[in-house]
Formats: structure tokens, C-alpha cells, sequence
């Protein structure tokens, strides 16, 4: 069974509320289609549900909830061990958010900031214990990558540049799983940024599987790939899923609709 967090920490999953204007949000690589905003709403319930199933306390803030992308709150901040992080957006519409959230994340973060011209999003960001994977993509510059190094490093932490094409972050394409291996759609990144690791190639039917969330050593993933939570749980990992079609239309995931870290109980 997956590992459980030790007495003295807790395991924090914070949210935002999908906004009634989400069939507006920045779109990149996919086409503008139909999103039912009542579907979303049933979608995210679950969500916040299969968080809490894993051992997770859902704190549900509504602060960006007048933004489109606004549910889409890993955007917008780091959390480390010792920091949070409030990200430069990479898209205009977007740099409101970061600070609607300080608010929740100073009860357990001293936070930094990432300023302009340097832009960085948090779906850019992948941790493996001290190291930080961080996509080059088109929300995340040169001067950004540099500005969360100058932040982490002198935490111990080792940034690695990866390059990203295809996809909106790097996350669209490689996260990491329980062990430290990633789970890889090889198609849109640079592979040769991650040779260090071991990488778990997600079915090419199901290209936008590489989008895992863990809570607790659980793997969280989007129910419409289910070749893949059977390839994870085949790893002999521990599977949680739930149905997110409407974000996956506006080009969101697992991962982007919360910020999850460990907090002092």
C-alpha cells in the first residue's frame, strides 16, 4: 500500500474554482471547442473528491474565479520544502492570479517572487526529490528558468533545462513517478535533457497521459487514459482516477488544477 506522511506533516491540495468564462481560457495548440461549465463543475467536484481519497485536505479558494484559466492554479507558484514561488505568467491575461493566491500559501511558505521580463509557469516545473526539471516552452523563457534557479539553488536544489514542443508545459509531457522514474511522452520534449532518468513511455493513443499527479504516493491521473493507469498501475503503483474532458479542452490536466505540497501539522 502507498506510504502514508508522517505524523507531523500533512498533506495540503489547494484549488480554485472554474470559472464561468473557462470556455475563454488561452488555448495553444488545440483548436476552441464547446466546454460545458456544468460538466466542469461536476468534473472538479470529483477531483477535489479523488484528492481527498488519497489522504489530501482540499483547501478550495474562489479568488481567480472571474479569470478563465483561474483553475488551472499550479500556474501560478512553486511550493518547495522551504518556499513558494509566485511564477511571472507566461501569457498576459494570466499575471493577475499569482497574487489572489498569496494570501493561502504565506500561512505556510515565506514566498519569492519571478518578475518581468522573466515568465515562468509552475506545468513547467517537474521535482525529483532536489532536482527541478524545468520546460523551455512558450510560457516559460531563458530569464525565468534563471530567476527560479537563482531562487532554489541556494536551497539545494538542481535546475535542469528541458526543451519543450507539442505541448503547453512540460508537464503535458513528462512527470514523475513514485520512484523517481518519469512517465514520458518522448514526442514532445528533447530527450536528451532527461537522459539521467529512467523514462516509462506512455501508449501513443493516449498522448496526453504523461500528466500525472501523486498524493501520498498515490498516482493521479485523468480516467480517459486508461491504458495508462493500467501501464502505471502494472509498475506496481497505486492508481486513483477521475474524469477531467473538460479541462483536457482547454488544454489542462491532472496536475494543473492544484498546487500540492506537505505542511507542518
Amino acid at each position: 500500500m502507498p506510504d502514508t506522511p508522517p505524523p507531523d506533516l500533512r498533506t495540503i491540495a489547494i484549488t480554485n474554482t472554474p470559472s464561468p468564462s473557462l470556455e475563454r481560457c488561452e488555448l495553444t495548440h488545440l483548436e476552441r471547442v464547446s466546454i460545458d461549465y456544468t460538466v466542469a463543475l461536476r468534473q472538479h467536484e470529483g477531483y477535489q473528491e479523488m484528492l481527498r481519497a488519497c489522504g489530501a485536505e482540499v483547501c478550495a479558494l474562489e479568488v481567480n474565479r472571474d479569470h478563465p484559466d483561474g483553475v488551472f492554479i499550479e500556474d501560478t507558484a512553486i511550493v518547495l520544502d522551504e518556499v513558494a514561488t509566485l511564477m511571472s505568467m507566461g501569457t498576459a491575461s494570466r499575471r493577475a492570479e499569482p497574487v489572489g493566491i498569496e494570501p493561502e500559501l504565506r500561512k505556510y511558505r515565506p514566498i519569492e517572487r519571478v518578475k518581468l521580463p522573466a515568465t515562468i509557469e509552475g506545468g513547467d516545473v517537474v521535482r525529483i526529490a532536489r532536482t527541478l526539471l524545468v520546460g523551455r516552452s512558450s510560457r516559460t523563457n531563458a530569464a525565468g528558468i534563471a530567476a527560479l534557479a537563482a531562487i532554489a539553488e541556494p536551497y539545494g536544489y538542481r535546475i535542469v533545462p528541458v526543451p519543450v514542443t507539442g505541448c503547453l508545459h512540460l508537464k503535458s509531457a513528462c512527470t514523475a513517478l513514485p520512484d523517481g522514474r518519469l512517465l514520458v511522452n518522448p514526442a514532445w520534449l528533447d530527450h536528451r535533457a532527461i537522459a539521467d532518468f529512467e523514462a516509462v513511455t506512455i501508449p501513443s493513443d493516449e498522448p496526453t497521459a504523461a500528466d500525472v499527479a501523486l498524493v501520498n504516493d498515490y498516482v493521479c491521473m485523468a480516467s480517459e487514459h486508461p491504458r495508462t493507469a493500467r501501464l502505471v498501475e502494472s509498475l506496481g503503483f497505486s492508481v486513483r482516477t477521475t474524469p477531467l474532458s473538460e479541462f483536457a479542452k482547454a488544454e489542462g490536466a491532472v496536475t494543473c488544477l492544484s498546487l500540492i505540497f506537505r505542511a507542518s501539522t
